[in-house]
């Protein structure tokens, strides 16, 4: 069970954060790119979707692991899943900021490292920058 206290969690968003926002981007060779961690992943390692928040108890699992998913990302030399859908996304045209219905594939690489399993998710929206997700 993780138990953590408030002050416990609030250290470890910032640390995870702090180390996000300096990864920039990682080369994957299985995907023969880079990926970038950019703001869109940030976002959904705080929140499942717009407006909702995720539970303390998922965003401090998922930054105290954080460090882990570049690791995974270069050093896969295989995908676990690849997932591909229609999704509406918040797309910004000219001034605004617009939902339209885009394609969506998500490549899935799992890795066991330091005895954790991590999962790494790889956002690619109709044909663009893939993304951590």
């Amino acid at each position: 069970m993780l138990d953590f206290t408030p002050e416990q969690f609030k250290e470890v968003k910032e640390k995870g954060e702090e180390l996000y926002k300096s990864i920039g981007e990682v080369n994957c060779p299985y995907l023969k790119t880079k990926i970038s961690f950019n703001a869109r992943g940030l976002e959904h390692l705080k929140f499942k979707r717009l407006e909702k928040a995720r539970s303390e108890r998922d965003q401090y699992m998922r930054f105290k692991l954080i460090h882990l998913a570049p690791e995974v990302l270069k050093s896969s030399h295989t995908v676990q899943g690849i997932f591909e859908t229609k999704k509406f996304e918040r797309i910004r045209i000219s001034s605004r900021t617009d939902t339209i219905l885009k394609p969506v594939v998500y490549h899935e690489f799992i890795a066991v490292i330091k005895r954790h399993r991590v999962k790494v998710i790889v956002k690619e929206i109709d044909g663009g920058q893939k993304f951590f997700w």
